[in-house]
C-alpha cells in the first residue's frame, strides 16, 4: 500500500520505481512480441515477490502474536496487573520462534524460555534486574546482547547451536556476578580444552556445566594459558626469583655435550626421562624441588604449671607439629 509504514524486522517489499523500465515506444514492429513477453515476465516476477513478502510478513506477525498471547496468559495466571509488579515469567515449551520486547518489565528477575525454537536473544537488552535466565534446549547460535545484563547470576545455555567459543566468551565477560553457567551439548564443546578455556576467561564462574570448578582446574588453567604467570610461580625460591623456566617464544637452547668418564653411571636418584615438550620437563622439575620442613611444639598439649600440680593423672606427652614447604 502507498504510504504504509514497514514493521521493524519485517522483510522489505519491492519498490516499483526501482525496477528496470522497458520502453514501449519502439519503431520496430518486429520487436513488439519480444517486448510484450518481457513485460509479462517482469509483471509475473513482481507479483510473485509481493506475494512472498506478504506471506513472510504474515508469518512474522503470527509469531509475535503467539508470543504476546503467551505473555498475557502468564500475567493473568500469576495475577500481575501492572508491568512494574512482574518479577518472573514462565514461557517454556511454548514453541516460540520470536519473542516480543520485554523491556517494559523493569523488575523482571526470573525468566524461563527453555524448550522453544529461539535463535537469538536480542529482546533482553534492557532487563537489567534479570538474575536467572533459562535458555537451554533452543536453537540459539548468537548470544549478542547478554553483556547488558550485569545482575545475571545463573545462565543455562546448554543444548543450543553455539559454535564460536571466542564470541561466546567475549559476550559473557561483562557479567561480574555470573556464578552458574552451562554450555554443554553445544558445538563449541568440541574444542579440546573447552572447560579450561572457559575457566580461564570467566574466573568468576563457580559452577560450569553442573560441576564445581576445582582449584586443580584453576592451577592447570594457569599453566596452559598463562605462560608468564607460570614462569614467575615456578621461579620463586626462598624469597628470591631466578629465571629458570622455559620461555615458549624463545628457541630452545641445548647445552653442549661434555665428556663423561667411561666408568661413569647415573645414580638411582637421577631422572632419566626424556621429554618431547620442554614445558613438561619444567613442570616435573618444579614438583621435585627439595622440601623444607618446619617443626614446632604444639603448645596446646603442654600443661601449665597449675595443671601439673592439680592433675593427678598422667598426662600424654607434648606433641610436635611439622609443616613441609616445597
Amino acid at each position: 500500500m502507498v504510504g504504509a509504514a514497514r514493521l521493524p524486522g519485517a522483510p522489505m517489499a519491492w519498490d516499483l520505481n526501482r525496477l528496470p523500465r522497458i520502453s514501449l515506444h519502439s519503431t520496430s514492429l518486429v520487436r513488439a512480441p519480444e517486448v510484450a513477453l518481457e513485460i509479462s515476465r517482469r509483471t509475473l516476477l513482481l507479483l510473485t515477490a509481493n506475494v512472498s513478502v506478504f506471506l513472510l510478513n504474515g508469518m512474522w506477525l503470527d509469531r509475535l502474536i503467539i508470543c504476546y498471547q503467551a505473555v498475557e496468559d502468564q500475567l493473568k495466571i500469576c495475577g500481575f496487573k501492572r508491568d512494574a509488579d512482574v518479577f518472573e515469567l514462565f514461557l517454556s515449551q511454548k514453541d516460540l520462534t520470536e519473542v516480543i520486547d520485554l523491556s517494559r518489565f523493569k523488575k523482571l528477575k526470573y525468566l524461563w524460555l527453555q524448550h522453544n525454537k529461539l535463535q537469538g536473544i536480542t529482546f533482553l537488552t534492557r532487563n537489567y534486574c534479570l538474575v536467572e535466565l533459562y535458555l537451554n534446549n533452543n536453537a540459539i547460535f548468537d548470544i549478542g546482547g547478554l553483556h547488558s545484563l550485569p545482575s545475571l547470576y545463573l545462565l543455562l545455555l546448554h543444548h543450543n547451536e553455539l559454535t564460536n567459543i571466542d564470541a561466546t566468551v567475549r559476550e559473557l565477560k561483562g557479567m561480574p556476578n555470573l556464578k552458574i553457567l552451562t554450555l554443554h551439548q553445544n558445538p563449541l564443546c568440541q574444542y579440546k580444552l573447552y572447560r579450561l578455556y572457559i575457566i580461564c576467561h570467566l574466573p568468576e564462574v563457580e559452577f560450569l556445566d553442573r560441576k564445581q570448578v576445582t582449584e586443580d582446574e584453576r592451577r592447570a588453567m594457569i599453566t596452559i594459558f598463562h605462560h608468564e604467570r607460570t614462569r614467575i610461580i615456578q621461579s620463586i625460591a626462598f624469597r628470591g626469583r631466578v629465571d629458570a623456566s622455559w620461555n615458549p617464544r624463545a628457541p630452545f637452547k641445548q647445552k653442549p655435550a661434555q665428556r663423561v668418564p667411561p666408568d661413569f653411571a647415573f645414580a638411582n636418584n637421577v631422572d632419566k626421562t626424556v621429554f618431547d615438550d620442554p614445558e613438561d620437563a619444567v613442570l616435573v622439575r618444579s614438583m621435585k624441588r627439595s622440601a623444607m620442613a618446619i617443626t614446632s611444639l604444639n603448645w596446646d598439649t603442654v600443661p601449665t604449671r597449675e595443671e601439673k600440680y592439680l592433675d593427678e593423672k598422667d598426662r600424654e606427652p607434648a606433641q610436635m607439629l611439622t609443616i613441609t614447604l616445597r
